[in-house]
């Protein structure tokens, strides 16, 4: 038969992949890409990159651990000694805990450690209780595993409430997700909150998972996060995700941390072995240096970004209309004008003509299309009052009240 009368049968993507939409920071800046510039420099506050550049030290330390032939070999599926045993030891500082390095985990980012998670905790046709707004990742990460996420309505304070989430727990409920202090809105959740999360998921048989990428920019006299590690059965039930990529500024190097009992792990280090093998060498040699070494200047740097989340703030304040609903550490949550555009469709007017890149709610679970996540900690205090203005100019032109 003539090739050029072959028909040819086209395969499909998995329906899990066909469901999930375009990763959302992306497609923003495609919107970005429109901007002719005629507001000044293209102002991008769609990724929560940390502000400054890592401690020199700590890049001195990365050089040399790159360039280290001992490191370019495979390491420790569970992540190096020195960096489990710094983990756990400041996971003690922390929370006053008994951490031990073998409850550590190191990942190749925290949102690789929370797909390996996933992987050991829940199977398709199964259900994660997310709280509203959620990390779109999250999401994403269970819908591309075929898990359900179930969305757990935000309070008017934007807490999530145990009680509500006790109402939507049904049998095929295997875990319920935590973030705080929360991407998108910023705000920590108590420590009573998540105690209460704590005794409904001993209590129902469920995983209870935090999120804790932002842990290192809770608000001044907050305390410890939560004393679920001061629990003797938290190894039965919770798990934690870590970041490195905030605190120290090393996003590139994707690093990240988990830690759980002996049944995770167990199950965790089967994903491990198939997905990340072993996490990169060199970052962690120079993490493990950094946790005991560079606590001040962590410190230093976290509050240097809540003096600049303050400028933030002020300068949102003088923007008449828009609402600042949550914000904290990286983020300011503002809630859209009655009758402008929905969160999109502003987002997209932001970008596109106003050189102002921000994220819209409606990534963040349904219910929030009246919302933009603004990432302000990568934005330099002495360009605050420059995304207000464009925020005012946006709420001025008749861009705000009609179809993009």
């Amino acid at each position: 038969m003539p090739l050029d009368n072959l028909v040819y049968r086209v395969p499909r993507l998995a329906a899990t992949a066909e469901r999930v939409g375009t990763p959302p920071i992306p497609a923003c800046r495609d919107w970005a890409g429109r901007y002719d510039g005629r507001h000044g420099p293209l102002l991008d506050l769609t990724q929560a990159v940390p502000a400054g550049p890592p401690h020199p030290d700590l890049l001195a330390r990365l050089g040399a651990a790159s360039a280290d032939p001992a490191l370019s070999s495979y390491g420790p599926l569970e992540g190096e000694a020195a960096l489990r045993e710094a983990v756990a030891a400041e996971t003690n500082r922390i929370y006053g805990s008994d951490a031990r390095p073998d409850d550590v985990r190191i990942t190749a980012g925290a949102n690789l450690g929370f797909t390996l998670a996933m992987m050991a905790l829940v199977a398709p046709g199964d259900e994660v209780i997310l709280p509203l707004p959620w990390f779109f990742n999250h999401q994403m990460a269970l819908a591309l595993r075929g898990v359900s996420a179930r969305p757990l309505p935000a309070g008017p304070d934007f807490l999530p409430d145990p009680d509500a989430a006790a109402a939507l727990i049904g049998p095929n409920t295997r875990a319920i997700v935590l973030v705080s202090p929360s991407n998108p809105t910023g705000a920590p959740i108590p420590a009573g909150h998540i105690a209460r999360f704590a005794e409904l998921c001993r209590e129902r048989g469920l995983w209870l998972v935090l999120d804790e990428t932002y842990r290192d920019f809770l608000p001044e006299g907050h305390g410890a996060p939560h004393a679920l590690f001061g629990r003797a059965d938290w190894r039965d039930f919770v798990v934690q995700i870590y970041s490195f990529s905030k605190a120290y500024g090393v996003p590139g190097h994707r690093m990240g941390a988990v830690l759980a009992g002996p049944v995770v792990r167990a199950a965790f280090m089967k994903a491990v072995d198939n997905i990340q093998l072993c996490p990169p060498r060199p970052p962690q040699a120079a993490l493990a240096w950094a946790i005991p070494a560079l606590g001040g200047w962590r410190e230093e740097r976290a509050q240097a970004m809540r003096e600049a989340g303050r400028s933030f703030l002020a300068a949102l304040d003088r923007v008449p209309g828009f609402q600042v609903d949550a914000a904290g550490g990286f983020f300011a949550w503002l809630r859209i004008p009655e009758g402008a555009l929905d969160g999109r469709a502003a987002a997209e007017v932001l970008a596109a003509r106003h050189g102002l890149v921000t994220l819209p709610g409606c990534f963040f679970g349904p219910g929030n299309e009246r919302h933009l996540r603004l990432a302000h900690a990568c934005l330099p205090p002495d360009r605050h009052d420059e995304a207000a203005a464009r925020l005012a100019d946006f709420a001025r032109s008749p861009d705000a009240g009609q179809d993009f």
